[in-house]
């Protein structure tokens, strides 16, 4: 049988023996393109689901977070601490600040599950409230630290030269003064007793940490091939900095102040403790556990219930942080 000549045209519907070669018309080169450019265009590829997307690095961290117990359990704690600080009168309708000295260190009573202190006052209604300024304490600082490092260590980073050789000298002045020490000294000039000096002491004392987080993070990121190419595009600094690199290294930032924030609120109520942080009429558990250091032997009841709170929310911050670390570095999947 003669073979068909490769020139002629084939009729539709035609088969096409082997060895015969593929005119465009009968789909050939042109529909492979055609199959290929709708794959490139987002089409579905071959055994794999229409509805099947490519996660992000935020959706695949949240991906596994709901899955993590950790995170869960810590992050159900947070929130309720939250809750009760912004509105302690849901569980705890007294006064804080109503005291009566005939019952100074009694225990347990209906009404009180948490007995007296030496003042008289509820201890359970002190515990409640006493989250609000240690919670905003908290937040207040590792917000204003986080902010201030960041933008810092990411300029330092970014543009290097003598300014990443200041921020550094800077930063270990800063690291060599002993926190305590700096918080007796700043802190005793500073009077008031209110939430806003502490606040300021330690983004003083916290930023230098974030910053050479973020630092590291955006020397790493402005070398990738991406930034590189949005340079090589005519992109300015600006536009590079906070579309290109911001995002993708402020995840160890995020870590970081995550479990700040636990450390945050032991570091108030440390300070609160040694006389120099919080001052009454606020109510602070550190405040709290000062008065009660004196009366562990005779009422333990007062020391417990406010350290216990304190003990279970830097500890809620910590775990919260190491989940989020785990779900944002990909080394560790």
């Amino acid at each position: 049988m003669p073979e068909p000549d490769p020139a002629e045209p084939q009729a539709p519907g035609t088969a096409v023996t082997p060895g015969t070669a593929v005119t465009p018309a009968a789909g050939g080169a042109s529909s492979l393109a055609t199959s290929d450019a709708e794959t490139l265009e987002g089409g579905p590829l071959p055994g794999v689901p229409a509805s099947a997307k490519a996660r992000s690095l935020w959706s695949d961290a949240w991906h596994d977070l709901r899955r993590n117990p950790v995170f869960v359990v810590s992050a159900l704690i947070i929130l309720f601490l939250i809750l009760i600080a912004l509105w302690p009168g849901l569980i705890a309708s007294g006064n804080p600040l109503a005291c009566d000295l005939a019952k100074a260190q009694e225990g347990s009573q209906p009404g009180h599950p948490f007995g007296f202190d030496a003042q008289g006052c509820d201890v359970y209604t002190r515990t409640v409230h006493g989250a609000r300024a240690s919670i905003t304490v908290g937040i207040c600082a590792t917000a204003g630290a986080a902010l201030l490092g960041s933008a810092l260590g990411g300029l330092a980073g970014f543009f290097g030269g003598w300014w990443d050789a200041l921020l550094s000298r800077i930063a270990d002045v800063f690291f060599g003064i002993p926190i305590i020490l700096g918080g007796l000294v700043f802190l005793s000039v500073v009077t008031g007793g209110s939430l806003w000096p502490v606040v300021g002491f330690i983004v003083l004392l916290g930023w230098p940490q974030i910053s050479r987080i973020a630092r590291g993070a955006v020397v790493t990121a402005k070398q990738h091939d991406y930034v590189q190419a949005a340079r090589a595009l005519g992109a300015g600094s600006t536009r590079l900095l906070l579309r290109h690199i911001a995002p993708n290294a402020v995840a160890p930032v995020i870590v970081v102040a995550t479990i700040a924030l636990g450390t945050y609120i032991a570091l108030e109520a440390t300070l609160s403790f040694l006389g120099v942080g919080l001052k009454p009429p606020t109510v602070s558990w550190g405040i709290d556990i000062s008065n009660a250091s004196t009366q562990i032997r005779n009422a333990p009841h007062m020391l417990l219930w406010p350290a216990g709170a304190l003990s279970i929310t830097v500890l809620a911050f910590i775990m919260l942080g190491d989940a989020v670390r785990d779900a944002l570095d990909p080394k560790l999947r």
